[in-house]
């Protein structure tokens, strides 16, 4: 073994394996004192680069990339720092998602929300008042139960109380059992009122969701394993506002889809200003889909996601 390969061997059981240098020492029969010598030299030639990361930290180049590529009004990327924890690439990104908010001029009347667990982050991390005034509306059905915050009533409000207005919440389901029960819902006053207000909006914001077992609307109840089994043989790769998309963003299912509840994916399409928030490797094909088809004019997303969006495009 050469030194270089020691100095390596040595490095990754510390700096990946999280072993001590007491237990690196014993396992290769080394001293404390040389172990710590090993992780100073590997640092030195090069071996070990210690990076530094502010958690709101960006990568410009990715954006200028992603709205020229794309045409899209903005783009932000949020440095991931190598992180393979979904959990904090989420909340990076929705820390990235609650400062676009507050940093907008002007700032928008009417947001139109959907439910997700970046979405409820993003709430969480608004400041509160950070606007006056700003009202709130839920643009698609709810989930009626989830182990996870996920819950459109509950974000809409905090993002509604926060930015001093109120919310507008949809009293019905994401999915229904039947087509004729959504058309009666929907031409129930309480529920078509809702969405009239709800293609008002000035901003909407959403994160579309991913075909894998922890999918919110698996996680709620709303479909089961086998419908998403099931939708990925009819091309599925993932959901925006409950809506299964292709790879194309056309509707992968028109039976579910009939009996989905709320806006329809055109008006994302149309609207002034659409935002989605994407985070994690789960998500990459839905991401394309999502910006490819405009079904967004503003991206905010990992560095990785970036990343891959561009190199296969």
């Amino acid at each position: 073994m050469t030194d270089e390969d020691q100095l390596y061997q040595v490095a990754v059981r510390y700096y990946d394996g999280g072993e001590t240098q007491e237990q690196i020492a014993h396992a290769l029969h080394l001293t404390r004192w040389k172990v710590g010598r090993m992780l100073a030299e590997a640092r030195e030639v090069g071996i070990v680069r210690i990076e530094v990361l502010h958690p709101r930290s960006r990568v410009h180049a990715l954006e200028r990339s992603l709205k020229e590529r794309f045409g899209l009004r903005d783009a932000i990327v949020v440095a991931n720092g190598g992180s393979g924890d979904d959990e904090q690439v989420r909340d990076r990104v929705a820390a990235a998602g609650a400062d676009h908010l507050m940093e907008l001029r002007p700032v928008p009347r009417l947001i139109g929300v959907s439910w997700g667990r970046t979405l409820d982050r993003l709430a969480g991390g608004l400041t509160p008042g950070w606007a006056t005034g700003v009202n709130v509306v839920q643009i698609n059905g709810a989930l009626s139960r989830s182990r996870q915050p996920t819950s459109a009533r509950s974000m809409a409000s905090l993002i509604a109380h926060r930015g001093g207005g109120t919310a507008t919440l949809l009293p019905a389901p994401a999915i229904l059992e039947q087509e004729s029960t959504r058309k009666a819902l929907e031409s129930d006053r309480s529920v078509s009122d809702v969405l009239t207000l709800a293609t008002r909006a000035d901003l909407f914001l959403f994160s579309p969701g991913g075909m894998g077992s922890d999918s919110v609307l698996v996680d709620s109840g709303q479909i089961d394993a086998a419908d998403l089994a099931r939708l990925g043989r009819a091309g599925a790769v993932g959901d925006v506002l409950g809506r299964f998309i292709d790879a194309r963003g056309r509707i992968a299912d028109p039976e579910l889809d009939r009996r989905t509840l709320g806006l329809s994916l055109d008006v994302l399409r149309s609207a002034t200003t659409s935002v989605a928030l994407v985070s994690g490797g789960a998500k990459r094909a839905v991401c394309r889909a999502v910006v490819t088809s405009g079904l967004c004019d503003v991206l905010i997303v990992d560095d990785q996601n970036a990343t891959h969006l561009l190199e296969e495009s």
